[in-house]
């Protein structure tokens, strides 16, 4: 065990000291998180105060005098189209969607006839097609009323256009609906892990064949046994030191939010992010050995990005397997690695109990991944050496 901490304290150093990759694996996988979290905040932020406003754009707006009156008794400012709405709504210039009155639209009221009004938008303007629901919801209201005038004026209750009412009632308690926004904070994390094992990785196996200093430090008394515990260590405490960070990042990013409801959602303190750390601590001991047993065989770090290439797509691609996945939870994945942790810290993020039984499935397979990868490591060194 002397040696294996000689080679961590050694591998350790060497890793710190190489800060243009440690500053790029902080900056693209510790910050890329709250970044995308505060640009998303600012999206929200921009659809709040736009709501907030309460306009509606109308083209021939002096053709439903009783509409805008409605719509002015609702609370909403009626502004005029201008002239080239639809190349504003192509361009994205113009930020809300148009509402287009026909000619005619009192008299045909008045007629009993069906006027038809134009919803206008651009499915590409974001900012736009925002705002359809809400002219929606007016011209829906507004045919209420009209309707409820008509029947009253004959006698009629208003009560018959609705014989059957709805009620709604939400099971979802608060901190299970933040998971809607916060469900991305896993895979940011499981990132960080991942790239911030990655480097180190490479460089302590494929890297030491490349710069010939392998040969050397076989050389040594200590065993090769001691030699991969040791860099494994120096590699896993890497991976998990940029994943602490990952997860405690996401608590300062909340004092940036710009939305109010994204901020009202989004609740992850120290507790969250201690449960985060536990989670991701056994996957990052498992995936550095992982990534050193698939670095080893290679003989340049070129050759080692390429053949890990497999590794990264998995670890990638899997967690968005329970992002995408509209079902619930099901036993299995909670023995596969990366998908596991995904859905414990989900778990997390809703406040729900994780369970011994998942937390020992993926404990498990964490630890026989580390041996396996280990023992491979050890055992391609046993095989250098004797040559």
């Amino acid at each position: 065990m002397s040696g294996a901490w000689i080679v961590f304290a050694k591998e350790w150093l060497d890793a710190l000291r190489d800060r243009r990759t440690l500053l790029v694996v902080l900056l693209s996988s510790v910050l890329m998180g709250p970044l995308v979290l505060v640009a998303l905040s600012g999206l929200m932020a921009s659809f709040e105060s736009r709501a907030e406003q309460r306009e509606v754009v109308l083209a021939g707006a002096d053709q439903a005098p009783t509409l805008v009156n409605y719509i002015a008794r609702q609370g909403f400012t009626v502004k005029d189209a201008p002239a080239d709405y639809e190349a504003g709504l192509r361009r994205a210039e113009l930020g809300d969607p148009v509402l287009v009155i026909p000619a005619g639209f009192e008299v045909a009221l008045r007629q009993g006839d069906v006027p038809r009004l134009v919803v206008v938008s651009d499915s590409a303007n974001k900012r736009a097609e925002a705002g359809v629901g809400r002219l929606h919801r007016l011209v829906a209201g507004f045919n209420r009323e009209r309707a409820t005038l008509a029947l009253a004026m004959r006698g009629v209750s208003a009560e018959v256009l609705e014989p059957v009412r709805v009620d709604e009632r939400d099971l979802a308690n608060p901190q299970t609906r933040g998971t809607q926004i916060t469900g991305m904070l896993p895979f940011f994390v499981l990132m960080a892990v991942l790239y911030g094992a990655l480097n180190a990785a490479l460089d302590t196996t494929a890297g030491e064949r490349e710069r010939g200093s392998l040969e050397p430090l076989l050389m040594n008394p200590a065993s090769p046994l001691a030699i991969v515990l040791g860099k494994w260590a120096a590699v896993s405490a890497i991976g998990l030191l940029i994943a602490v960070l990952s997860c405690f990042s996401f608590i300062p990013a909340q004092w940036l939010l710009r939305s109010d409801s994204l901020a009202a959602l989004f609740q992850f303190g120290v507790r969250e992010a201690l449960w985060f750390v536990a989670v991701v601590a056994p996957f990052a001991a498992a995936l550095s050995a992982l990534l050193m047993a698939v670095a080893i065989r290679c003989k340049s770090v070129k050759e080692a990005q390429a053949s890990t290439a497999g590794v990264v797509l998995g670890v990638s691609l899997l967690p968005l397997f329970g992002l995408l996945n509209p079902g619930a939870e099901e036993g299995w994945h909670f023995w596969v690695p990366a998908l596991a942790q995904n859905t414990l810290m989900t778990r997390v993020l809703k406040g729900e109990a994780l369970g011994a039984e998942p937390l020992m499935a993926a404990l498990a397979v964490c630890v026989l991944m580390t041996l396996a990868g280990v023992a491979f490591v050890a055992g391609a060194l046993r095989r250098a050496a004797v040559r």
